[in-house]
């Protein structure tokens, strides 16, 4: 991976875009092209990155690099501890510009606005002609999406996805109807579990030479970076995303659908595919992942509640909200519809809190880089929603310190879903909710401190005490939501003292955590 000769065309490609296909799409030849990819330390710090996020980025594009070398390809690789490494993605563009002299820079659309504005400013400064390609690994194009919003007064996934369905011939007879006679089978998923569950364990990736090599340069190169790295177990290479993908249809598809919903102590991805890493670094395409799913459909050996709700992530759910990112333009992440100013609790960096809910889902993120759905909507989501943390916040943590985290994904999913800080242009109301759904879809309340039965006094459950203080705040907005108005009304259920004791219990809460400001 040696400095090149000058080069026709040079494709630079970033590090959640190790697909092979993007050279093909590039239009390269091995002959006269370059491809290029550069590891920065400013990828890692502009918001935190969980070590293991870092790691698996950096050695998944090592051994792409090291594959599109074995297959005839000029790489231009930049090293983290490469000496004239300036750290700067915008930079080292410039910088390998000019030390290949290509005749055309070439682009596969990113996956956020931050760098499409910061490769398309590099570009324009090293004065050679440029493209920006879209990127092919999804199922529907951002101008598909597009065409779709403007039919649409409300942006709704269900109706999205519901189209993809028909396009892509999903899980539909020969008339386009849906298999089973429904679209959405998600009320018959939302099982939990009566008793400890036995999961199956998700397959082990040893970190082979060339991961263990990037993990001293990340502890040398990036020692504060937060999280841990022992129990490192990621895919790295598209050999071991497929071996990944078979794992889950063959071992744990079959009860996904039951319990997608359902959290346990000391079991982080219970049933759940564990992929989102690999697809969103593009070793997985979400075309096959469906197709193997729907495959064990048909054979029998999974059912239809648990085909659909998976396929529903990946072409529904997946896909839309890579829409909605791209289509509500820059400002969306700046958006804060229900005025949160709190900052981020301390705990969530140390996962040193007496909420047992929270210090197992704190835990998950912090020893794997992982968390499950439901432990990202309504535990450490929720809890941002109801104590009103600000959601640049929120979403900068979410961003950095999951394994799968970019932006496109992370964005939409924490300030449309988890904060309702779009005011609505993704989901219809906040889920916003008390402990007793997390007391129903896990066993976490039984251990904990906390009464999930009180809501004022010295062992008051804080889900408790912080749901219902946020819909006193909001109570006058939330009626005006059909979703929300019956939930609005219970505030007037409330004693005379709990309403004076509720919100001092809560404001106790946060000045404890550091959210208030």
């Amino acid at each position: 991976m040696d400095s090149l000769s000058a080069v026709r065309r040079l494709l630079i490609l970033f590090g959640d875009q190790l697909d092979e296909a993007y050279l093909d799409q590039a239009g390269l030849d091995r002959q006269v092209d370059a491809v290029a990819l550069c590891e920065v330390v400013e990828e890692s710090t502009h918001v935190f990155s969980h070590v293991q996020r870092t790691v698996l980025f950096l050695s998944a594009m090592r051994h792409f690099a090291s594959l599109l070398t074995e297959h005839g390809w000029r790489v231009h690789y930049v090293r983290l501890d490469g000496q004239e490494n300036s750290q700067s993605l915008d930079t080292e563009i410039g910088r390998i510009t000019g030390e290949l002299r290509p005749a055309e820079l070439v682009f596969v659309h990113p996956g956020e606005w931050r760098v499409l504005d910061m490769v398309t400013a590099a570009a324009r400064r090293t004065g050679v002609p440029f493209s920006v390609r879209i990127d092919s690994h999804f199922t529907s194009s951002l101008q598909w999406f597009d065409d779709w919003a403007s039919t649409r007064r409300q942006l709704r996934m269900e109706h999205f996805y519901r189209e993809r369905r028909r396009d892509l011939h999903v899980l539909v007879d020969a008339k386009n109807r849906p298999i089973g006679g429904k679209w959405n089978l998600d009320s018959e998923n939302r099982r939990s579990f009566r008793s400890e569950p036995h999961a199956p364990e998700v397959p082990r990736f040893a970190p082979d030479s060339v991961t263990l090599e990037t993990i001293e340069a990340v502890r040398e190169s990036l020692p504060q970076l937060p999280g841990r790295l022992e129990s490192f177990n990621w895919p790295v290479t598209r050999g071991e995303a497929l071996l990944a993908l078979g794992d889950f249809v063959d071992n744990r598809l079959s009860l996904f659908g039951d319990y997608q919903d359902a959290m346990w102590s000391g079991q982080d991805t219970l049933y759940h595919s564990v992929l989102s890493s690999s697809l969103n670094l593009k070793l997985l395409r979400p075309g096959e992942v469906v197709e193997a799913a729907v495959r064990a459909f048909e054979v029998g050996s999974a059912p239809l509640n648990a085909v659909e709700g998976f396929v529903r992530q990946i072409v529904g759910w997946r896909e839309y909200i890579r829409g909605v990112y791209w289509n509500s333009g820059r400002g969306y992440g700046a958006r804060n519809a229900l005025n949160a100013e709190g900052s981020l609790p301390w705990f969530y960096w140390n996962g040193e809190t007496d909420m047992e809910c929270m210090r197992e889902a704190l835990r998950s993120v912090l020893e794997h880089s992982y968390g499950h759905h439901i432990a990202r909507l309504m535990v450490t989501g929720n809890l941002g929603l109801i104590a009103g943390i600000r959601p640049s916040e929120v979403a900068d943590w979410y961003l950095g310190m999951y394994v799968d985290g970019v932006e496109w994904a992370t964005l939409p999913n924490v300030l449309g879903m988890a904060l309702y800080a779009d005011g609505g242009i993704l989901a219809s109301k906040p889920y916003a909710a008390s402990g007793n759904y997390i007391n129903r879809m896990s066993n976490y309340c039984r251990t904990c401190r906390y009464d999930v039965k009180d809501r004022t006094g010295e062992r008051a459950c804080p889900f408790n005490t912080l749901y219902w203080d946020f819909m006193m705040r909001h109570q006058e907005r939330f009626m005006r939501n059909p979703r929300m108005a019956l939930a609005a009304r219970a505030v007037d259920k409330l004693s005379k003292s709990e309403r004076e004791e509720i919100p001092r219990l809560a404001r106790a809460l946060k000045d404890t955590w550091g959210v208030s400001r």
